[in-house]
């Protein structure tokens, strides 16, 4: 028997139908009942190919003792993080404040008249272990607090909603010219820090701070660090490590040690789109180590058979575990990824496996659980054996030869992973579900891997899904966040506003000549205005003011995570807008948004690199006006503060002109005078 999540269009909440909890999905009529009946609200957030999730689905939630005394006692609410991060991001809060640390699943309860958290915690087992209590036991010492410690729950929730209320409303502050270059300078220093190799821990991409730190080398900032050495280490940690997949392409979430071999198997959108972007721009930079272009060819190959619909738009992800066998009855860590020594013995010759361990970590006890992560060893380019090797591994787990397996369907939940005839091995779950936000950041990543490497199926890609979004994601005129097979639902927030622009400006910077795409970043641009700019603190709302009364707070995205933050990104494409517009009014938000997280930037600068990132756009941005051609030579070049316009009444004898936000530079003579004009523009700050 299934309960009301059955008929949800979301994948993470279709895998809790069958559970005997009693689920109501985030809605008035759940709120209302909550109310009702006076039961404390359990409110369960977590997403599709999170690995905790599936394990608390498959033990607690499914657990009758338990299923019985929370539908007796609670109200219980589960919610897709990816459909609504803005409740995500609230709750999330009140669980760092009260435990210090956050994650997911976040399971938080909350009271049913005001909806204030007044408890949260991550993964509960059934039975107590790992230090943490039992799940029943955990729900009947809160129903007890919440009938029988009335007063004290009053004074724990105002607390929690005091500092939820202060840190929604920050102070804004103005600096002087020199004021902000050494708060930049902080900033970038900061994010160096950030992303210095550790020797502890798990290994985040953590790109926001990795492409800060590339944009500060070209400053002569006074440094503990050595940025350009930090930037390009993290850019061969991704490529070489085992977080990205040498035979299949495409980025695993993060590796759970620091030396960035054993992943978290997960294959997220929003990882790869940041990973390939910041790769190219490495690249650009003039670190071109042979493992960057092919981590991006690989990825783009892996896109294009796994993440892309037939209609154009890319898929949210990819779970970690998988079925090793149809009659399996729970799914494994890694089991699509990772090969044991005697599978490598059978597969390649003793030549080919010779080759593969000199150059990869295989061992005969693997690296884990007794079977072997790939992760390279060396820099370069690998020998046609080895791609020889790679592509035979390839052939064992998909079951057909790379150059003739273009499109992989997907397995859109465990059944269809089971029952489907693969020809190789089963493949992971993916969530089919189109994310605008997280389709932009690809986007993004796909253009400037294009401008780069100057590879026209790149831009293909990225325009496809640019037009599916476009074309698809509108209902009574306003922007929407999600697609299910065709329906666009969820208002969008902030994020998505924020991404798909930059994604529109980024595709128009990668052919300046395509009108089109700044037209509907302008166009996208005036909605965002309209409806979640915040008129009194300044900056992005992100909701809109007519689909966020369920929110005890309302929050401005300033903090970046495992995405950017959406004001970061907001007020950097305000002040690429007021260059290719000259209308000065998103120059004048641009600056309003600055002023309103000041004060973040100083007191908090390792958690806004994007902030930093969009203060470098307003101290240094650069238009360049040339000729098609000659941009094309422009385009790529590093050049992190700087777009492109083409235009044809340049100066007779010269080659393009250089403008310096609101002034321009003398008529450039020569490319080399253009290019000396650029370079010295995007430092003048």
């Amino acid at each position: 028997m299934t309960n009301r999540l059955a008929e949800a269009k979301s994948l993470y909440l279709r895998k809790h139908a069958e559970n005997p909890i009693n689920w109501w999905s985030w809605c008035d009529e759940a709120l209302a009942t909550a109310r009702a009946q006076n039961k404390p609200i359990f409110l369960s957030i977590g997403y599709s190919s999170c690995h905790w999730c599936t394990v608390m689905e498959g033990e607690a939630f499914s657990d009758t003792a338990i299923a019985q005394y929370m539908n007796a006692n609670f109200l219980p609410i589960k919610v897709d993080r990816e459909e609504r991060p803005d409740l995500d991001s609230i709750y999330m809060q009140a669980l760092q404040m009260m435990s210090g640390q956050g994650g997911w699943p976040l399971n938080v309860f909350l009271s049913p008249e005001d909806l204030v958290p007044f408890y949260a915690g991550t993964y509960f087992p059934v039975d107590p272990r790992y230090g943490r209590p039992g799940f029943l036991q955990v729900l009947q010492s809160l129903r007890r607090y919440y009938d029988t410690e009335k007063e004290d729950l009053q004074q724990r929730k105002a607390l929690i909603i005091e500092s939820l209320l202060t840190s929604a409303v920050l102070q804004s502050g103005t600096t002087t010219e020199l004021e902000d270059r050494e708060l930049l300078r902080q900033g970038w220093e900061t994010s160096i820090g950030v992303i210095t190799t550790r020797q502890s821990g798990n290994s985040f991409p953590m790109i926001p701070y990795a492409e800060l730190a590339l944009r500060g080398t070209r400053f002569n900032f006074e440094s503990q660090y050595d940025g350009k050495q930090v930037s390009s280490k993290r850019g061969l940690n991704l490529a070489l490590g085992g977080i990205y997949d040498h035979v299949g392409g495409g980025f695993h979430r993060y590796t759970v040690d620091p030396t960035w071999t054993v992943p978290h198997f997960e294959k997220m959108l929003y990882d790869n789109g940041q990973i390939m972007e910041y790769l190219a721009s490495l690249w650009s930079a003039g670190i071109q180590e042979p493992a960057f272009e092919r981590a991006i060819a690989g990825t783009v190959q892996w896109l294009k058979r796994e993440m892309t619909a037939p209609e154009g738009y890319f898929y949210a992800a990819q779970d970690a575990d998988s079925f090793t066998q149809a009659t399996a009855v729970e799914p494994e860590e890694g089991a699509f990824y990772v090969w044991s020594y005697s599978e490598l013995q059978q597969l390649l010759t003793p030549e080919e496996l010779r080759e593969l361990q000199q150059q990869f970590t295989v061992t005969p006890n693997g690296n884990f659980e007794g079977r072997n992560v790939l992760q390279r060893r060396n820099l370069g380019q690998l020998s046609a054996t080895l791609e020889t090797s790679l592509s035979k591994l390839f052939t064992a787990r998909y079951g057909v030869s790379l150059e003739s397996l273009e499109t992989f369907p997907p397995a859109c939940n465990n059944q269809e992973a089971k029952t489907f005839n693969w020809l190789g091995r089963i493949p992971s779950v993916t969530d089919t579900k189109m994310i605008v936000a997280w389709n932009s950041l690809m986007i993004s990543g796909l253009a400037k891997a294009a401008g780069v490497f100057q590879q026209p199926l790149y831009v293909e890609l990225a325009a496809q899904a640019a037009n599916f979004i476009w074309e698809n994601q509108f209902v009574d005129g306003r922007f929407h966040r999600l697609n299910y097979q065709g329906e666009p639902t969820v208002l969008a927030q902030s994020e998505d506003y924020a991404f798909f622009i930059k994604a529109l400006l980024d595709l128009q910077a990668c052919n300046p000549e395509h009108k089109q795409w700044l037209e509907n970043a302008i166009a996208i641009q005036d909605e965002f205005n309209e409806f979640l700019w915040n008129g009194e603190l300044g900056g992005f709302n992100n909701t809109s003011s007519n689909s966020s009364q369920d929110l005890i707070v309302k929050e401005r995205s300033y903090a970046d995570n495992a995405t950017p933050s959406a004001n970061g990104i907001a007020i950097a494409n305000l002040i690429r807008l007021a260059l290719l517009t000259d209308n000065l009014d998103y120059l004048d938000l641009a600056e309003l948004g600055l002023k309103a997280f000041r004060s973040v930037m100083h007191g908090a600068p390792q958690a806004c690199p994007s902030l930093f990132t969009a203060l470098d756009w307003y101290r240094n941005s650069t238009l360049i006006r040339s000729t098609t051609e000659q941009i094309n030579t422009l385009i790529p070049k590093f050049l992190p503060a700087a777009v492109f316009a083409v235009v044809s009444d340049i100066p007779e004898g010269s080659v393009g002109l250089v403008c310096q936000g609101l002034k321009c530079l003398a008529p450039a003579e020569s490319v080399e005078h253009l290019l000396q004009q650029v370079q010295q523009s995007q430092v003048r700050a």
